[in-house]
């Protein structure tokens, strides 16, 4: 009979056996432990087991007599986080047996393994064990219940009654479980509502909390946006303006003023969140993405100008993507390739190669920069192509004049184990028409249907018509105008009116144009058009005529608007505008110009 181990020997040895240890050292103590005969203290073997894999593990726990739960414990954790998730609930089997009373971190570990086996049933039945052993009120054990009845169970009735028995709802990743269940299962009201409650109970969302309600508004419509817009101001109206949580309902308002439209509404919300608040990315986000979506580019870089200046606060990749767009919306390259380059050493690892988003922002920009080399390089460089991704390189292909290089890319989508979809045969169509490639566009848009099972829409019909009209198939493109199952719309007269006046054929290019008028009479690019081609006749009486009628109708000209990047900066100009605070240099330079050119030219 060996003699009992003294304590400061097995306090020493537990020390020991804290923190990583490498294999060899632990094989080193492990031995020493098993020499002096300190293997069956509970302590010691706990700590064992959470160094060695599943199988050790178990060896380990098996040769103990007289386990206490701790050792139970640690052997349920090492299984559940290896997915063996029945090998877990044997051995939790095996401490009933014992009459040992499981503890909090028992259920947590046992919840773990619920992760990998996705069954209701034994869910269910640790639920019962949870409230048999008196721990349907410990807000962790709770809290990990109501995770797995929402992300493995899919139950949100039962998770909605785990919550609302809680009595202790104060760790907001319970609310944040629950809100994020809702937005994935598309119930807005929800998710809207726990927000408001939340905030009630003076808690302050986490930023996973915000990306779960931001992605359930994403899906809001115009007329829900409106209802909600008036219920959060309500809201704000009503609650202490000292509530931190308000910063997270005027964050919610500026994403939805933004879906709106109403970009001065969205910085008016923006500039009511306190300095506390906007030490999250969140806001920053919502608010770069307004004005990126609204047409904003400028307003959009400025505003990542200012949260790059505030160092509490580091982009992530959703704001990337948004000062991606926007550089891609002005063509601003520099600005571009500074993010990438952020990105390449200051992103997380990994970012560039296997973050899709992050690739297709960065394909996208450079394609509509005209940087097609690092547009193809990004996208050589991505680890996991989506179709969302290939559509992008395939768009870019078009927009660049490399209609048969999109076309090579479009023939690899299905080697690559990817289904073509709508946005696919709409890049695939559009390199077409803009790379003159009559042939391979009627195939493609004749076999989206018959091929692929993605039946054309409106958008696919405007390029295919665009693509006739080019080459000069006007009649084969009006035939499939009228035969098409939707009412043309101004994208459909446009393209038909640019092939009618491409190919000089005036009297039809008339016709088109009051067709063009009556779906969209406020859009002046149909009159400009008719206009300039009967300059080019020297129609002039007809030229007047169609000025007088935009004139009478209130039609005006959009202005035309362009930038250019010197030296970081992004200059904007606006055709008849005064407003760069250069402008008379710029006038000066031009008159000096004008001034050289007449003595060069005579």
């Amino acid at each position: 009979m060996s003699l009992p181990i003294q304590p400061f020997r097995i306090t020493s040895l537990s020390h020991l056996l804290q923190g990583r240890i490498f294999h060899s050292h632990l094989l080193q103590i492990h031995a020493y432990i098993l020499r002096v005969g300190a293997h069956q203290d509970n302590l010691i073997a706990t700590r064992l087991i959470g160094h060695y894999s599943p199988q050790f593990a178990l060896q380990v726990f098996n040769q103990l007599e007289a386990p206490n739960v701790f050792p139970f414990n640690a052997v349920i954790r090492v299984l559940a986080e290896a997915g063996l998730s029945s090998d877990a609930f044997s051995v939790f089997n095996r401490l009933k047996l014992r009459s040992l009373s499981p503890n909090g971190l028992t259920f947590s570990f046992l919840l773990k393994a619920c992760f990998r086996t996705n069954d209701a049933h034994c869910v269910e039945q640790i639920h019962a064990h949870i409230l048999k052993a008196g721990f349907a009120h410990d807000c962790f054990v709770c809290n990990g219940l109501l995770a797995v009845y929402v992300r493995a169970v899919e139950d949100l009735v039962l998770a909605r009654k785990v919550f609302d028995e809680m009595r202790d709802r104060s760790m907001v990743c319970c609310w944040t479980s629950l809100i994020s269940g809702y937005a994935r299962a598309g119930k807005l009201e929800e998710v809207l509502r726990l927000l408001l409650s939340m905030v009630k109970e003076s808690l302050r969302p986490e930023d996973d909390t915000m990306i779960s309600v931001l992605s359930a508004c994403s899906n809001l419509e115009i007329v829900e946006v409106e209802k909600w817009v008036r219920i959060l101001q309500e809201f704000n109206d009503e609650v202490d303006s000292q509530n931190l949580g308000l910063d997270w309902v005027n964050t919610i308002l500026v994403y939805l003023y933004g879906k709106w439209g109403k970009i001065d509404r969205s910085r008016e919300r923006f500039d009511e969140i306190s300095d506390s608040g906007k030490r999250s990315v969140v806001p920053w986000n919502a608010m770069i993405n307004t004005y990126a979506q609204n047409a904003s580019p400028l307003e959009a870089l400025s505003l990542f100008d200012l949260m790059m200046e505030n160092h509490s606060c580091r982009p992530n990749h959703i704001t990337v993507v948004s000062v991606l767009s926007a550089c891609a919306q002005i063509g601003d390259l520099d600005r571009g390739i500074w993010v990438h380059e952020y990105l390449k050493s200051e992103g997380r690892k990994g970012i560039l190669t296997f973050n899709k988003n992050v690739g297709t922002a960065l394909i996208d920009m450079y394609s509509k920069c005209g940087s097609l080399a690092k547009a193809k390089e990004v996208f050589d460089q991505m680890v996991n192509k989506d179709v969302v991704s290939i559509n992008a390189m395939i768009m870019g292909l078009a927009v660049n004049g490399k209609g048969e290089d999109a076309l090579r890319l479009f023939s690899k989508v299905q080697e690559l184990g990817l289904h073509p979809n709508a946005g696919t045969f709409l890049g695939v169509l559009w390199a077409c028409s803009h790379s003159g490639l009559l042939e391979n566009g009627r195939e493609i848009f004749l076999g989206m249907s018959q091929s692929f099972s993605v039946p054309p829409k409106l958008e696919h019909y405007a390029c295919y018509i665009d693509l006739l009209s080019r080459m000069g198939q006007v009649e084969e493109a009006i035939e499939v105008v009228n035969n098409m199952p939707f009412e043309p719309n101004d994208f459909v007269w446009g393209a038909l009116l640019g092939g009618c006046l491409l190919h000089n054929r005036l009297e039809l290019a008339h016709h088109i144009s009051s067709m063009l008028v009556n779906v969209d009479p406020q859009n002046s690019a149909g009159y400009v058009m008719l206009s300039n081609a009967c300059a080019v006749d020297c129609r002039w009486i007809d030229v007047s005529g169609l000025r007088l009628f935009m004139r009478e109708k209130g039609v005006r000209k959009q202005p035309g608007r362009s930038w250019i990047s010197i030296k970081g900066i992004v200059h904007e100009f606006l055709v008849g505008s005064l407003s760069h605070p250069q402008i008379d240099s710029i006038h000066c330079t031009l008159c000096g110009l004008v001034k050289e050119m007449k003595l060069v030219i005579p």
